[in-house]
């Protein structure tokens, strides 16, 4: 009885995530059976972390990365069996994670419902937490405004989302890569759904140092979450918590409510006025006097920040971007779809040649690329029309939301500015075989792309296109599939026709299950970025040796990248001191295979 009722509480979270981002966002990486955690990714026993819902386990995919690694996962385990609060917050943790989708918000990589209990696939965030780089000691103010400004984009795009986080805190933020400075927002165990117009929240969430007055009062808003970035700003600047824990909780819950914060002058006067008045306008005892996340983005030292940053940032917008944008708009439907659908696996140094650019057409930091934003860029600094910019933004915008997403906005980018390599390519097809039977059909297509009066009609267009190219039987398989995604729309184009031959060059090395990776041990780059040379159709003619050259292209293969074990954080950070004997095996072989041993034999990994 209590698997059933958790069922139809994910059905409706499923449901609302669809309305929120997109039925293909949600229904492309949620699974049932028969298709298991254990088709995609291998589970260890080392235990990560406990969360609110359930434990964190270490895992890896089954197949290796394009650096011929296996990736590293956090995936988290809930029963389905449990009390109805229980039910509840897992509903709101899957509603949410389904639906986020933001350059600065950890993203959830797939969902495996069973019979009784479900697993979250999170990604890895390798750069460590926020709060080790401010022990370090080498954390500036302009360390710190460049922080809050990230996490202020991850908190205005969830709250223009209706998405309340509740557990704003410092070991919620984690660097992405080691090295980077790009920071995103993690744990969504007390996230919320809220509706503004609908009665205040009540429930006691979150981290008592960090929580609002007005959380302890159980009547609040989103704005507690801007009350919790104070504190961690606050943090940043000066070294110690403003209301630190007391023996007495009750003494810590009395200064926050009176919002008596520890003042240390000496330590305020080494950072400007302008730091100490954004942090003061956000820990405002009465909500309705502190600052939005949008007022705090338009604040004086964030926006000081912004100008002192905007000679780099605005270098992520340039004329090869705007290509890529027109390309994608004379892209046919399906190929658009697949694109999208290759987006959501992504490796983060991927995603960090383009999300800058991304990050400057959403001029209102809202998460999402509007028509007008996208008019506004691209007809006054590209000189594009407005025609063809709507007829972009359309071709971001399958879902007719009149906004572009941030993967929407990646697919966007494949191909042209993002290699397309195989293993990106075996994602998508597994993503669209839902019955994991080897092959897409329009029953596949229409599980994909929804239950909506015209996902009939869709399905059966897109099946028509792809078969109208190659396809007699109803039936797409991996071959075909590669094909299509390298070759298919284009094949009256002597650049495009290039394409075939290698095409006809990788069927060669596939077995009748699909194309074999062993032989590599790491994904080849199908369709590099900027696609073919036009120096290939000369006098409209592909020369040998231009066909030579192109498949000693094609065939090009990045070195393996030794990665460290994920980071992941809810409640406690936990020091993994030795990795599982299967973990060690994959990363030997790798290392024989290029000579690398920088493999650390220890490493600190947070809980997501």
């Amino acid at each position: 009885m209590g698997g059933k009722t958790s069922k139809d509480a994910l059905e409706g979270a499923r449901r609302r995530a669809s309305l929120r981002s997109s039925h293909l966002q949600v229904s492309g990486r949620y699974h049932h059976l028969p298709r298991k955690l254990s088709d995609d990714y291998i589970l260890t026993d080392t235990v990560l972390g406990s969360g609110f819902a359930g434990s964190v386990l270490l895992g890896r995919s089954r197949r290796p990365d394009r650096n011929g690694l296996c990736t590293r996962v956090a995936v988290k385990s809930i029963k389905l069996q449990q009390s109805k609060a229980a039910r509840r917050t897992l509903a709101a943790e899957v509603e949410v994670f389904l639906s986020v989708d933001h350059p600065h918000v950890c993203r959830l990589l797939d969902v495996y419902e069973s019979h009784d209990h479900i697993d979250l696939v999170m990604e890895c965030l390798e750069g460590g937490e926020l709060y080790q780089r401010v022990n370090a000691g080498r954390f500036s103010e302009k360390d710190a405004a460049d922080a809050a400004y990230q996490m202020l984009l991850a908190i205005r795009y969830l709250h223009s989302l209706g998405i309340v986080h509740r557990d704003i805190k410092l070991e919620n933020f984690l660097y992405d890569e080691r090295g980077s400075n790009h920071l995103k927002l993690i744990d969504f165990g007390f996230s919320k759904a809220w509706d503004p117009e609908h009665k205040k929240m009540k429930m006691s969430c979150g981290t008592i140092c960090y929580v609002a007055p007005e959380v302890i009062l159980q009547s609040y808003t989103n704005l507690c979450d801007l009350w919790s970035l104070g504190v961690v700003v606050f943090l940043l600047l000066v070294g110690y918590m403003p209301f630190p824990l007391l023996p007495d909780v009750e003494e810590t819950e009395i200064n926050i409510l009176s919002c008596n914060y520890r003042y240390d002058a000496a330590k305020w006067n080494l950072v400007s006025p302008s730091s100490f008045d954004f942090v003061s306008k956000l820990l405002q005892r009465d909500p309705e006097q502190r600052m939005t996340a949008e007022q705090a983005l338009a604040h004086p030292w964030i926006a000081e920040r912004e100008q002192m940053k905007s000679g780099t940032d605005s270098a992520g917008l340039d004329d090869a971007v705007v290509r890529s944008l027109a390309e994608y708009a004379k892209s046919s439907k399906f190929r658009r779809t697949c694109l999208q659908v290759m987006a959501w696996s992504l490796n983060n140094s991927e995603m960090a040649e383009v999300r800058q650019a991304f990050m400057e057409l959403d001029q209102d930091k809202k998460g999402t690329i509007q028509l007008h934003e996208l008019k506004t860029v691209l007809e006054e600094k590209f000189h594009i029309t407005d025609e063809e910019t709507k007829n972009i933004f359309e071709a971001m915008d399958p879902s007719n939301h009149e906004e572009v997403k941030y993967s929407e906005f990646l697919g966007a980018m494949l191909s042209s500015r993002i290699e397309i390599h195989e293993d990106l390519v075996r994602n998508a097809f597994k993503r669209f075989d839902t019955g994991d039977t080897g092959h897409i059909s329009a029953e596949h297509l229409k599980q994909v792309l929804g239950e909506s009066l015209d996902s009939q009609e869709q399905a059966a267009a897109l099946m028509a296109e792809v078969q109208g190219s190659f396809l007699q039987d109803g039936k797409i398989s991996y071959d075909d599939f590669i094909q299509y995604l390298i070759s298919g729309e284009a094949r009256d184009s002597f650049k495009e026709a290039a394409g075939l031959v290698i095409d006809r060059q990788i069927s060669k090395m596939t077995s009748d299950d699909g194309i074999q990776t062993d032989f590599l041990r790491g994904s080849r780059a199908l369709a590099p970025k900027n696609k073919r040379s036009h120096s290939f159709h000369v006098n409209r003619e592909v020369s040998d040796d231009d066909m030579k050259s192109e498949l000693l292209v094609q065939s090009h293969m990045t070195a393996p990248a030794c990665k460290t074990p994920l980071h992941e954080a809810q409640t406690v950070r936990a020091i993994v001191e030795e990795e599982p004997k299967d973990l060690q095996a994959s990363h030997a072989s790798a290392e024989q295979k290029t000579g690398k041993t920088d493999t650390p034999k220890s490493s600190v990994c947070a809980i997501l």
